[in-house]
């Protein structure tokens, strides 16, 4: 087959969001943040709601963000932007408000504010980022950080004895009653960004009926944190964190799938 002949709108994976700036992404290369970044921007952009949306970042790899997407956003403390999205989306509910955050800041210094305000059931979404490490900060170890891998806080690898085993706060986050909807994507292959697309369009369509909170995990690498080549640490993502960290649906229309 001509590669011309696969050049078609309906075979396009995607393109840059209308809603992306021209401003170069500062993420590292490889870093699965830009193609998330344009994907929330895609959709909001399909669905025609991008005077009506505003979106939280707090601090991390998540807070460039800002210097990307082409809405309104805010900024909010370490961990604070549930809280945050809480108070504008109770201010302006007729607007459509979500959170950008890592796994450093969901996962540990914002856990009261993440489910406080999933318990709660705040018609927002939380889209939430999960390399298993502090990206930004020096390849700390997170919450999230596999048995046995390596950081700068843990180079000998995780050891759960004293450390503890590895946060699976989505799965806890989808058994509190006000979490309508919950699902895990990636976004290393063409497939998987699709499937992630619709996912998010899912919980801003859940937004706009006032279903109450639609929490989405994408798994990332962050290949300057795990000092690997972005293609090693795509591979090394799908041989240890989809095992632990598997893809799919985990909570449908307020009913666990699993």
């Amino acid at each position: 087959m001509e590669v011309l002949d696969i050049i078609k709108p309906e075979n396009q994976v995607f393109c840059k969001s209308h809603l992306m700036t021209d401003t170069p992404l500062s993420y590292c290369p490889g870093c699965g943040h830009g193609t998330a970044n344009n994907l929330i921007m895609e959709v909001i952009d399909e669905m025609g709601i991008s005077e009506d949306t505003i979106g939280v970042a707090p601090v991390g790899c998540s807070v460039l963000a800002y210097d990307f997407m082409n809405i309104d956003m805010t900024q909010a403390a370490h961990g604070r932007a549930p809280a945050v999205a809480t108070a504008i989306v109770r201010t302006w509910p007729e607007k459509y408000v979500f959170t950008y955050q890592g796994d450093g800041d969901l996962a540990a210094i914002g856990t009261a504010e993440t489910i406080h305000a999933c318990n709660r059931g705040e018609n927002i979404v939380i889209f939430f980022i999960n390399n298993g490490i502090y990206g930004m900060t020096g390849g700390q170890m997170a919450p999230t950080t596999l048995e046995g891998m390596k950081s700068s806080t843990s180079p000998y690898g995780r050891e759960i004895a004293t450390m503890g085993s590895p946060l699976k706060i989505t799965e806890l986050i989808a058994n509190l009653p006000g979490v309508y909807s919950v699902s895990r994507h990636a976004l290393h292959t063409h497939k998987h960004v699709r499937k992630a697309k619709i996912a998010i369009r899912r919980a801003f369509e859940n937004t706009r009926l006032k279903k109450g909170l639609s929490f989405i995990e994408i798994l990332s690498n962050c290949n300057s944190g795990w000092k690997m080549t972005p293609n090693d640490a795509n591979d090394w993502m799908v041989e240890n964190m989809f095992p632990y960290f598997p893809l799919g649906d985990i909570k449908v229309e307020n009913k666990l799938k699993v």
